[in-house]
């Protein structure tokens, strides 16, 4: 486990200085949400809010929530469920990722052999369509529109105490390493072998990185935050009652449902202010 933890640090450190390029259409420009289901739905807000991530909005339907959005940036989300039934499992459900032309990217998708959903408006306002990954995850794409519930949020509920205002990416276990290579070179990606891993980027904002492992028992996804100073977010994170791990630069803590948040000391983290205006420019035209 500290041996992958080590790894991923590594990646950081290395792209720390690393900018976005402009997105060209039918691209993957970044990462919208991660969806997380909580045993406890308020319990997992508040250990978010304790990172500093504050509520954006809330959906709701017939008087039952059905998800918290959780902000990072104006561009980047948590999205908490509720488990409505003890059979679902805990911890990360999906990846969304942002793109500029979703209709076009879904027919391109369709183009290359690859099954997805069709795009259609979701509840918050944005479009929308979902595949299914080698291991049957489901992975969705979105477009942020005018009007929807993240646009108007835009400049709000940004936490002056965010630990990080930086969604870096994940690391996932996979079943099939090589139909995962396949598979992810399919959508887009780039891909650099890392030994048993495989580490994937994007073009348009090198910031983003996924990292794939092969799946060991009692594997889950990590999620991945860029920081300034490991030893000052270790403090600010006992300050707000947390257990905490730190090893030199990277910091670990997890959730109420033992899901690992992993904090890396990068360069491109020098300020807490920097923001995704700074790091991806165009999207802010």
């Amino acid at each position: 486990m500290r041996a992958r933890w080590m790894g991923t640090a590594a990646l950081a450190v290395l792209c720390a200085g690393s900018a976005g390029q402009v997105a060209r259409p039918q691209e993957i420009i970044g990462i919208a949400h991660i969806a997380l289901r909580a045993s406890d739905l308020d319990r997992e807000v508040n250990f978010l809010g304790k990172l500093g991530f504050e509520e954006s909005f809330t959906n709701v339907e017939d008087g039952k929530v059905l998800q918290v959005f959780v902000k990072i940036n104006d561009l980047e989300f948590i999205e908490v469920y509720p488990q409505t039934d003890p059979s679902q499992p805990l911890g990360p459900m999906h990846v969304c990722y942002e793109v500029d032309d979703l209709k076009g990217l879904n027919k391109l998708y369709l183009q290359h052999g690859l099954k997805p959903t069709p795009v259609q408006t979701a509840a918050a306002g944005n479009l929308l369509f979902s595949l299914q990954d080698p291991d049957g995850q489901t992975i969705e794409f979105t477009q942020y529109m005018p009007g929807s519930r993240q646009m108007l949020d835009r400049g709000n509920h940004l936490g002056v105490q965010r630990v990080s205002d930086q969604l870096l990416g994940l690391e996932q276990p996979v079943q099939n390493m090589a139909a995962a290579n396949r598979f992810y070179s399919t959508l887009g990606f780039n891909e650099l072998p890392e030994g048993a891993n495989l580490r994937l980027s994007i073009s348009s904002n090198a910031d983003v990185r996924i990292e794939l492992h092969p799946a060991r028992r009692g594997d889950a996804p990590e999620l991945l935050f860029p920081i300034a100073d490991a030893r000052a977010t270790t403090d600010e994170l006992r300050r707000n009652k947390l257990k905490v791990i730190r090893d030199n630069k990277l910091v670990f803590v997890r959730d109420p449902d033992g899901n690992n948040f992993v904090f890396l000391q990068t360069s491109n983290a020098a300020s807490a202010s920097h923001g995704v205006k700074d790091l991806i420019p165009w999207r802010h035209k």
